[in-house]
């Protein structure tokens, strides 16, 4: 809905520095936006791309606002989150589409007798619940979903088109898993006797707390006993495994490709890029940052930076890719080196031998 900078100002915490009376309908990025939308600025290095935006105001911290002139502003302490606010309250979330009514020309759905469903939710057409299963009130579930044999789904979860929820797994409330995630399959555990790997048994499960958000195609498997654990507020991207037994810790983040070996566990607000691999049995403490690409294969302290294979302090690790990039100079130095050593070892032993 419109709103004026005056309007959105309050509802989003910010000060006006401009016109007040000017209106936005939506947000926008700095390069994108014109006149009727709102942007934000919460990198310094590309305030100088405010000055060729076309945005009817951006949002921006108090110190950038010195620096940018003849727009108008909308002043806030975290501008991003600033920014966040203002998407929610001139877009809101998104609208789920009611299903077709049943009998009008749609697959049906198949609900347990013994299944119990909480009130307000929206079931649509291929969803199977099984025996058992609990849904609290006012969640979502889309075509060609599985919820197992006394799995547990809180209140307020929205589960997307080929979301697998297996046998007595627990989601707790507001949750959100995107397409094609599956959590509780069976984990990744053999013992191997005599060349064969025979499976064993996976009688625990996994448990996502409250406040949950996974990518598409995310996987969390079963605990072999006990179990697999996600804590309250984490959000992971696409693509992201967790193993038997591990345990994430509460609002972690996890960026696409992560791996998480069995029996590992994170500490509060860690935060991991891409393609980080994490062996199994490992603790990472509280506030731990992994960068991109990095392999962890011992214990991390909290509060650090890391990146790497293997992984080690952030300090460390760029000296070590500088080194890498003066390789082919450093060996050919090497070289050098080797064969004028040979000389003088090949000059001494001549000189040794025609002494009297």
């Amino acid at each position: 809905m419109p709103m004026t900078l005056e309007q959105l100002a309050q509802r989003i915490g910010a000060q006006v520095q401009g016109d007040p009376s000017v209106t936005v309908n939506r947000c926008a990025g700095l390069e994108d936006a014109g006149p009727d939308d709102v942007s934000f600025l919460a990198n310094r290095k590309y305030v100088k791309r405010v000055a060729d935006s076309q945005a009817g105001a951006v949002i921006v911290s108090a110190d950038d606002a010195k620096l940018i002139e003849n727009h108008n502003l909308l002043v806030a302490a975290d501008p991003y989150f600033a920014f966040r606010e203002a998407v929610v309250a001139l877009h809101g979330y998104r609208q789920h589409p009611k299903p077709i009514p049943d009998g009008q020309h749609q697959a049906p759905r198949f609900i347990d007798p013994t299944a119990t469903v909480g009130p307000d939710c929206t079931l649509y057409p291929m969803v199977y619940i099984a025996a058992g299963a609990k849904i609290g009130a006012r969640c979502v579930i889309y075509p060609n979903c599985f919820i197992g044999p006394n799995a547990v789904v809180g209140d307020d979860c929205q589960l997307f088109p080929n979301v697998t929820v297996y046998d007595g797994c627990v989601l707790g409330n507001r949750v959100t898993l995107h397409a094609g995630c599956v959590i509780g399959q069976d984990g990744f555990g053999y013992a191997t006797h005599e060349g064969q790997h025979d499976k064993i048994p996976q009688v625990g499960n996994a448990v996502l707390e409250d406040d949950i958000e996974l990518g598409a195609c995310c996987v969390v498997d079963r605990a072999t006993v006990g179990s697999t654990r996600i804590g309250k507020g984490s959000k992971f991207s696409d693509l992201v495994a967790i193993g038997h037994g591990a345990s994430i810790g509460r609002h972690n983040l996890l960026v696409a490709q992560v791996g998480v070996a069995g029996s590992s566990q994170t500490g509060d607000y860690v935060v991991m890029g891409g393609q980080v691999g994490v062996a199994g049995h490992l603790k990472i403490g509280d506030g731990a940052r992994i960068a991109a690409k990095a392999g962890v294969t011992s214990n991390l302290a909290g509060g650090e930076e890391y990146g790497g294979q293997p992984a080690m302090p952030w300090k460390q690790a760029r000296r070590s890719w500088l080194s890498i990039g003066k390789l082919p100079e450093m060996t050919q130095e090497l070289r050098a080196l080797q064969k004028r050593v040979t000389e003088l070892e090949a000059q001494l032993a001549s000189e040794t031998q025609v002494r009297p």
